[in-house]
């Protein structure tokens, strides 16, 4: 690597740095969280977060895209919203005649850098479908045309409590996520003490101001992100360990996992597939970035491993209904019983 490469990549990281510190500011005792997000947009991949009510879930995507900057579109997830009110929406303007206009996914067309779909368990599988489109190409065909959305990047989240009305994400939807992130704010009295009583963080509006818009410039992160894909290597034994770890999605029980009450041999549908394994590499390569480390080690991708793959692996029927409690469990016993070099 020249040393015109190695500063601009210091200086990019100095951004993230700097970003993430912000972030943190406005969203307290979230920071494993904040590292992951930070990651997920280095690595240019979608984020979904998970968690309770009222625990920073839209505060914190809010305040990622105002940093990231260009233009942001914001949809609800309702049952009665349907594909095509995203793509346009219908009027009677001030003349009395009836307008098409485009919708929030072509109102900015390639400009469009944030997507955020609120409570996206709340749409309709058609709508998942539309998403699932936009998400894997990055473009859309509407109006006889293509349209094509270079810079886009979709986050969501997902409210865990209410069930009522809403409609289970799909695996080939979650799949084009590149991470599930719990949003499970640290068990810390004084930062709930701040949250309660401060009063910067009961206007969620001024607290988001507080983020430098466009502090990373949307439309550099593609080139940073190549480069540092480019730049970060593995070693064979780094490359040994994946693999590893891959076998250990499809066949656990050869693998020596255990995990108590569960039947190894009966409960895996699907490991994770090549998709998923490119994806935590990947993301393992900006946390090793991140930490200033331009060489790939096990920690990088333990660093990740649930929160790239643990949406990426289907279980039996049976354990299926169990996921929310088996797929943490089952990520972190492979992490315990494969051996890192």
């Amino acid at each position: 690597m020249n040393d015109v490469t190695q500063a601009y990549l210091q200086g990019w990281r100095d951004k993230a740095l700097a970003f993430e510190r912000r972030l943190n500011d406005v969203v307290l005792g979230l920071a494993p969280a904040v590292r992951l997000l930070t990651i997920s947009i280095f690595a240019r991949g979608h984020v979904l977060l998970e968690g309770d009510v009222g625990v920073g879930k839209t505060t914190l995507l809010r305040a990622a895209a105002r940093g990231i900057g260009g233009a942001y579109q914001r949809v609800e997830g309702t049952i009665d919203l349907m594909p095509h009110d995203m793509i346009y929406h219908t009027h009677v303007d001030r003349d009395g005649r009836p307008r098409v206009d485009p919708g929030p996914l072509l109102a900015h067309g390639a400009n469009l850098s944030v997507f955020f779909f609120n409570e996206i368990n709340r749409a309709r599988p058609q709508v998942h479908s539309l998403l699932l489109r936009v998400m894997a190409e990055r473009s859309v065909t509407a109006f006889n045309a293509e349209h094509h959305f270079p810079h886009l990047q979709v986050f969501a989240d997902r409210n865990r409590v209410e069930k009522e009305e809403t409609f289970e994400l799909p695996g080939a939807a979650r799949d084009r996520f590149l991470m599930e992130i719990e949003i499970d704010p640290a068990d810390d009295e004084s930062v709930h003490r701040q949250l309660m009583f401060e009063e910067r963080f009961h206007d969620t509006d001024s607290l988001i101001n507080r983020i430098e818009e466009g502090q990373l410039d949307y439309r550099e992160l593609g080139s940073v992100a190549r480069m540092i894909q480019s730049s970060v290597q593995a070693g064979a034994a780094v490359q040994e360990y994946a693999s590893h770890l891959r076998r250990a999605t499809h066949r656990p029980a050869q693998a020596g996992i255990r995990l108590d009450g569960v039947d190894m041999d009966e409960l895996i549908l699907a490991g994770a597939g090549p998709r998923g394994m490119s994806m935590l590499v990947r993301a393992a390569k900006v946390a090793a970035w991140l930490d200033g480390r331009l060489h790939l080690t096990p920690e990088d991708l333990r660093a990740v491993f649930h929160q790239v793959i643990g949406h990426r692996v289907f279980f039996t029927p049976i354990y299926e209904l169990q996921r929310s409690e088996l797929a943490p469990e089952f990520s972190a016993a492979i992490l315990r019983g494969v051996p890192a070099p």
